[in-house]
């Protein structure tokens, strides 16, 4: 009955990280450019496998149970979601599923700036002229440089090939970067933003999908999550009520059973 408890634990464990999975992604599903994480379960070895007793105390019929279930690493889904027309001349989307929008992020706490990638492409000018996400982030060029926009040449738009146009002139170009299997070599990184778990792998794409004002719409759905997020709850429900199952059923075996009359 042990060996039981410890099995239905694990998928306890295993189904309330889910939860949170979805959670977040149930709460992002009007993000623009957002993408879900996608949790990630693996089996784990029979507790002799694990950990090898000594003598010889494996149990054959146990170990045929299994070893319950372990969280595997959490994996993005970077499909390209539809894009949504809001007809801003400072908003895109982009289409393709491995092209992001370079931004720079700074640290509140040590004024330390990195180079993260979004897909969000609604963007505006802050005080200084400097164009930006709505999180504030600073938007980048191809020389990773900040981009400023200058009010008196007029009002600003984006063209489908992420140039800035200011009248009939092309003031400054977005930077769009390519990132070669993005789901192994990106992480998110909050606010809408994904950081590389190694080193910064992105190159200058020459030709991609961009769509002038529009933005891409969040990855998540709301239907196909809710249900994802009940299928979980439902799933960690079983396995608590497993628990409490077998802590009567060892009760009994120690209070009841066991008495010495």
């Amino acid at each position: 009955m042990y060996y039981g408890l410890s099995l239905s634990a694990s998928g306890v464990l295993v189904n309330t990280t889910s939860q949170d999975v979805y959670a977040n992604n149930l709460a992002n599903v009007e993000t623009i450019g957002f993408k879900p994480m996608m949790p990630g379960v693996q089996q784990r070895p029979p507790e002799s496998q694990e950990d090898p007793a000594p003598f010889g105390t494996a149990n054959e019929l146990l170990d045929k149970l299994g070893g319950g279930v372990f969280s595997a690493p959490m994996t993005t889904g970077f499909k390209a979601a539809p894009p949504e027309s809001t007809g801003r001349p400072l908003d895109a989307a982009l289409t393709d599923n491995d092209t992001f929008f370079a931004v720079r992020v700074t640290d509140p706490n040590t004024g330390d700036t990195t180079t993260k990638l979004t897909r969000s492409g609604r963007f505006l000018p802050n005080s200084q002229g400097q164009l930006v996400t709505t999180t504030g982030h600073l938007v980048l060029n191809p020389s990773d440089q900040p981009i400023t926009i200058d009010p008196h040449l007029g009002n600003a738009r984006i063209d489908a090939a992420g140039r800035i146009i200011q009248g009939q002139e092309a003031v400054a170009q977005v930077q769009v970067a390519r990132v070669p299997d993005a789901a192994t070599t990106l992480r998110p990184d909050g606010d809408n933003t994904f950081a590389f778990r190694g080193q910064d792998n992105r190159q200058q794409a020459t030709a991609f999908g961009l769509l002038p004002k529009h933005v891409e719409t969040s990855g998540a759905s709301p239907i196909s999550t809710l249900n994802q997020m009940i299928a979980a709850t439902k799933a960690a429900n079983g396995n608590a009520s497993m628990i409490r199952y077998q802590d009567t059923m060892m009760d009994r075996a120690i209070n009841t059973l066991g008495r010495v009359a």
